[in-house]
């Protein structure tokens, strides 16, 4: 007995020290080679396909030097500390990717050191913080001559951290950016302060974000609205708000077109932000804001509704209101649902903001295919543009179509022209001198009358998605601008400038970089709870306007009689029914709205507690399970 109680012993003793053992040379091997272990749904922590792509394709030695402070007081440390491992880890997965294509350097720019000048020189400047210390986080990119700097790493951008640097890495590899040209009367590219202005106090306008960061990878030219011809060099043109652009300016985009080059274009039936639009003289300023490329649309057999928008109860938008939160129908917080998953530009896209967006329709010309990048879901109606802010209204009548409804589409083949005729003469030379105007029009060169090889155009039905009050948010830390992306909007824009401009490398990983996971059940239970009501408010809607209506005839039948009509005992009697119906109705609907609020409330609980006790409901369950099994299987030994 006494010898097996010692070779039990012994073998545990070995046991214990083989496991210390094996745990030893697993902490000394994952001290050589590191290894992580991603297991976020969408990789976010692995270098993306795109990334990787970038590094493959690097012909010259690329470095990276990161300036990263160690020093100062403890705040300023755990500032930096967590967040400057986190940069450390990706850094080394870019390193090892790049297979010695990637020099990583890592300095710490101490105060009055040679780390300090070299930062200066590279563009990263240091940020001081609450507490008065100077700390840095940046990165400068070189390869070459070329030298890009990321000159502060915010922890608000760590989702767009991979982007920012393979975006660096691009640019530094191949310092040529790729020429598109901007079509728009809007200010998106800022208005500097004159002064004027600053006699007035008033500040300059910077440009929106989203010109801001297409600069950041291509060559962005302001062509304004009028148009003879766009330049030989420019491959890509982004059309935003065409309101009432010119003949020659359309014949130009034609032409564009015809000769192989490719245009994303942004229209709208109802642009909110449109400075014409916001005049106090006359509000009805603000409903003359449609634009659109009808000449173009129809020679492409495309058809875009200017006088309504689309509301749809599956991606309502929750807004602030005079009676405080409702969700607006008509301002969309698009879902993955919304966006085809066929197109690279779209295919990881996941939400967007779109506000009184309309749609387009009709069947594609010959030689073109029509694919829709965005559309409704069914439960969702065309409504007039001029009741689209008019929320509870839309919601009382609202009566779903049954049927998707596009708000993006890429249209693809060879175009055929916009202009049989030729170059539209200019007007002023047919009223003055219609000889020189037609030796004029001889000495143009021939206008193309059907493209020679395939094209591609993509329309969106929205320019509002596009201002920076429906796409980020601007914040200021330690004086330096930060934008958070709010949604997919950029993303989306960006996506498809760089489908079109050619290089798609940087789409998957800035699709990534905004992925959201939003409540779609309880949006979905949300609008059905609202569906089953409908009918009981419409019918208490209408109950309660006509015992109103009726009243009100009552008694502006006495005041039109100048106090002389008298009621008869039998109206007075109908007008105290009336005003009992009123009360009683309006009771009511106060009960069916509570009601329905409580459901809504009730679903949005019920999920919530299925999605936070529910897993760990399982995992006790499956404990319990794991437990019985090994009781019986004790007891068998």
């Amino acid at each position: 007995m006494k010898s097996n109680k010692n070779v039990s012993f012994l073998f545990s003793t070995v046991g214990v020290i083989v496991m210390l053992a094996i745990v030893a040379a697993v902490c000394l091997l994952s001290n050589v080679y590191k290894v992580r272990m991603d297991f976020t749904e969408d990789r976010l922590f692995t270098l993306s396909q795109g990334t990787k792509d970038i590094l493959a394709n690097l012909d010259t030695p690329v470095e990276l030097r990161f300036y990263c402070s160690q020093g100062g007081s403890e705040a300023a440390q755990l500032f930096v500390k967590n967040y400057s491992r986190n940069v450390d880890d990706l850094l080394k997965e870019y390193s090892k990717a790049a297979k010695g294509m990637l020099r990583v350097k890592r300095y710490n720019p101490e105060p009055d050191s040679d780390a300090e000048d070299m930062a200066h020189a590279d563009g990263v400047e240091g940020q001081t913080i609450n507490t008065g210390d100077t700390i840095y986080m940046g990165i400068a990119i070189s390869c070459l001559d070329n030298t890009v700097a990321l000159p502060f790493l915010s922890p608000t951008r760590e989702r767009l951290l991979e982007y920012d640097i393979s975006r660096a890495i691009a640019r530094v590899a191949s310092p040529d950016k790729v020429k598109v040209g901007v079509v728009t009367d809007l200010p998106v590219f800022g208005m500097e302060m004159n002064p004027m202005m600053m006699q007035m106090q008033q500040r300059g306008m910077p440009a929106w974000t989203f010109i801001s960061e297409l600069k950041s990878d291509f060559e962005v030219v302001d062509l304004g609205t009028n148009l003879e011809e766009i330049p030989e060099d420019i491959q890509t043109v982004i059309v935003i708000h065409p309101k009432n652009l010119s003949d020659s300016t359309l014949f130009a985009l034609d032409q564009f077109i015809l000769r192989g080059g490719r245009m994303l274009a942004y229209v709208d039936p109802l642009f909110r932000l449109d400075p014409a639009g916001q005049s106090q003289q006359n509000p009805m300023a603000q409903y003359d804001t449609a634009s659109t490329l009808e000449k173009l649309f129809t020679a492409w057999g495309i058809t875009f509704d200017t006088t309504r928008v689309i509301a749809d109860k599956n991606y309502p938008t929750t807004l602030g209101s005079q009676t405080g939160q409702a969700e607006f129908i008509t301002v969309l917080s698009l879902t993955a649902d919304a966006f085809s998953e066929a197109n690279i530009a779209t295919s990881q896209v996941d939400s967007a903001l779109m506000a009184f967006a309309g749609t387009f329709s009709g069947t594609p010309a010959d030689g073109l295919t029509k694919t829709t990048l965005i559309k409704s879901s069914t439960n969702s109606q065309l409504v007039d543009k001029m009741l689209s802010e008019r929320n509870q209204i839309l919601n009382r009548d609202f009566q779903a179509s049954n049927k998707e409804h596009d708000l993006a589409v890429m249209l693809t083949g060879k175009f055929k022209t916009a202009f049989p005729d030729g170059k539209p003469a200019k007007a002023e030379a047919k009223d003055d001198d219609d000889k020189d105007a037609d030796e004029a029009k001889a000495a143009d060169k021939p206008a193309l009358k059907e493209a020679t090889k395939e094209g591609a155009v993509v329309l969106v039905g929205d320019v509002d998605m596009l201002h920076d009050n429906f796409s980020v948010r601007v914040t200021s830390i330690f004086g330096q601008r930060i934008v958070q992306p709010l949604n997919g909007n950029l993303t989306l824009a960006q996506n498809i400038t760089e489908q079109l401009a050619g290089n798609s490398s940087l789409i998957n990983m800035r699709s990534r970089a905004t992925m959201n996971r939003p409540f779609t059940k309880i949006q979905e239970y949300r609008a059905r709870a609202e569906q089953q009501y409908q009918s009981q408010l419409m019918d208490l809607e209408n109950r309660l306007n006509e015992a109103r209506t009726k009243i009100s005839e009552l008694q502006r039948a006495k005041t039109d009689g100048s106090q002389k009509f008298i009621l008869s005992d039998e109206q007075k009697a109908e007008l105290a029914n009336f005003r009992k119906s009123e009360a009683e109705t309006a009771k009511k609907l106060k009960e069916v709205r509570k009601n329905l609020r409580k459901d809504i409330t009730s679903l949005e609980n019920n999920l919530t507690w299925i999605n936070t006790a529910g897993m760990a409901f399982v995992v006790v369950l499956v404990g319990i399970v794991i437990a019985i099994i090994k009781r019986k299987r004790t007891a068998a030994k």
